[in-house]
């Protein structure tokens, strides 16, 4: 049986946070402000995995009222995810995920993103997809105040 998640995340950007999207470290003046490192696109991926297995949430597993997650790195957490899905008897079939940002422009990055999501979640990178849109302007995405990502996945068990 085939089942899909649906994940999403969003952050505030501030000043002196790095920018970090797939584990890659974007070059950019502000970055997600959040209790680990804000990594907004394996964010969105870890809970697509989770909901697709009826696992809970990311918040859930990693609290932010929980010192040990502060920074932490999300695509170990992404990786942990992916294991309690695979624990719970599903296979990871394919995860599909949206950055939304106007600046800065990721076109550059995203091969590396994909590269490292599909290291953590053991999956052939033909099998990873990341893009990334922008939002012309409008709302929190288009004026540099904040950064979200939609994700996907399909598991089956």
């Amino acid at each position: 049986m085939n089942r899909i998640g649906h994940g999403f995340d969003a952050h505030r950007l501030a000043d002196g946070r790095s920018m970090i999207l797939g584990g890659v470290r974007v070059p950019f003046e502000r970055g997600p402000l959040a209790h680990s490192d804000g990594d907004v696109l394996a964010h969105a991926i870890a809970d697509a995995l989770l909901g697709a297995a009826a696992l809970g949430d990311l918040g859930a597993r990693f609290p932010d009222s929980d010192v040990q997650w502060k920074d932490a790195n999300s695509l170990e957490l992404l990786a942990r995810c992916a294991e309690a899905v695979r624990e719970a008897g599903f296979t990871l079939e394919n995860v599909d995920a949206t950055i939304v940002v106007d600046r800065p422009k990721l076109a550059r990055f995203i091969e590396r993103m994909r590269q490292n999501i599909a290291a953590r979640l053991a999956l052939p990178v033909d099998r990873v997809g990341v893009k990334a849109k922008s939002s012309e302007g409008m709302g929190y995405t288009g004026d540099g105040t904040g950064i979200a990502a939609y994700a996907v996945a399909l598991v089956s068990g």
